[in-house]
């Protein structure tokens, strides 16, 4: 497979494929972790339809390829800022499986101290900056992460994700405005699954190829087949290089799919599409492009591949089985974490 930047000068060539040579170790590493975001997703859902998890409750099944592949391109400097369908995100980033579970639980182990819950998780220690519920509100910090970025002289690199729906927003055009303007090194990853809630991208959008859209910017940009893993690292490293080595930003427009509904209250197919169009999408699954790879290469077997995924679950429950005895916040706690403390 062949991989290409999108230029704006000689137009688009989409969707690009994954090109790189990757080892054995590294694509096993993906998809340990592509299987820990799929069956941690699962476990969260079965939770929260016993009642265990309140709030809302957005899932990332199907979407995993794009935050693996995103966060294998970065290092642990980096930062990183998102929407409130970040449970994927956050455990692609390292934030431990139980600490994740144990905030969607509401309790005081998990990594917002239990005050987030499922759209709000947040690490300091991983530059994993939050999940934010405002559609679009993200964009900006992330634009100013890579602005302190450049202001303090660093090679950091800041990543903004969001849907389809937010680059409809006036601040997803402000950003990239002032991000080309002002050379920052911020990428930009719309993940496109096709739906703004119940609305599909047709009804919203005048041209559908959305990473066209950075042109008006004179800023780079790709579109991206978001299910295959190696595809998205292959693109993010280009985008990463270009943010360290240039200050320049880079919009990527992953191509992707939710099998779930928007949120747990949505029903899984809902009224806006078929079951037909989900199983469609199902026939180019992340896992099973990653796995087919895999085999073709001889990088493992089908035994392997089910050693792995048990293992996988055997890490989800004990996350679940944490974040059951995890006490809930002490009253108190309700005065910290209300302003940011000195050093």
């Amino acid at each position: 497979m062949s991989g290409s930047t999108v230029s704006k000068k000689k137009g688009p060539k989409r969707p690009a494929k994954a090109a790189a040579a990757v080892t054995a170790e590294q694509c096993r590493d993906w998809y340990h972790q592509l299987c820990l975001l799929r069956r941690f997703e699962e476990k969260a859902a079965e939770a929260y339809s016993l009642g265990k998890i309140g709030g809302f409750c957005h899932l990332y099944i199907g979407q995993e390829a794009v935050g693996v592949g995103v966060m294998a391109a970065l290092r642990e400097d980096d930062y990183i800022v998102t929407s409130y369908r970040e449970h994927g995100l956050a455990l692609a980033r390292g934030v431990p499986a139980r600490s994740i579970m144990a905030e969607l639980y509401g309790k005081a182990d998990g990594c917002s101290g239990g005050k987030g819950g499922s759209m709000h998780l947040f690490d300091v220690s991983r530059n994993f900056l939050g999940g934010h519920a405002i559609v679009g509100g993200q964009i900006p910090l992330g634009t100013g992460m890579a602005f302190a970025a450049k202001y303090r002289g660093t090679d950091q690199v800041s990543v903004s994700f969001f849907g389809e729906a937010a680059a409809n927003i006036g601040s997803f055009h402000e950003s990239l405005n002032m991000a080309s303007l002002w050379k920052l090194p911020a990428v930009y990853v719309l993940e496109n699954n096709g739906y703004g809630m119940g609305t599909a991208i047709a009804r919203a959008t005048a041209n559908m190829d959305l990473f066209h859209r950075a042109y008006s910017y004179d800023m780079e940009a790709e579109a991206v087949d978001g299910q295959d893993v190696l595809a998205v690292r292959d693109a993010m490293e280009r985008a990463v290089e270009r943010a360290r080595t240039k200050s320049e930003p880079t919009l990527l427009e992953m191509q992707t799919y939710r099998y779930v509904g928007h949120s747990m209250s949505d029903a899984a197919h809902g009224t806006y599409r078929t079951k037909d169009e989900v199983e469609e999408y199902r026939k180019r699954d992340p896992l099973v492009i990653l796995a087919a790879f895999m085999k073709k290469q001889g990088m493992i077997d089908d035994d392997g591949l089910k050693a792995m995924d048990d293992e996988v679950k055997a890490e989800v429950q004990e996350a679940l089985d944490y974040a059951e005895q995890s006490p809930d916040p002490a009253p108190e706690a309700l005065y910290t974490d209300v302003y940011a403390e000195d050093g």
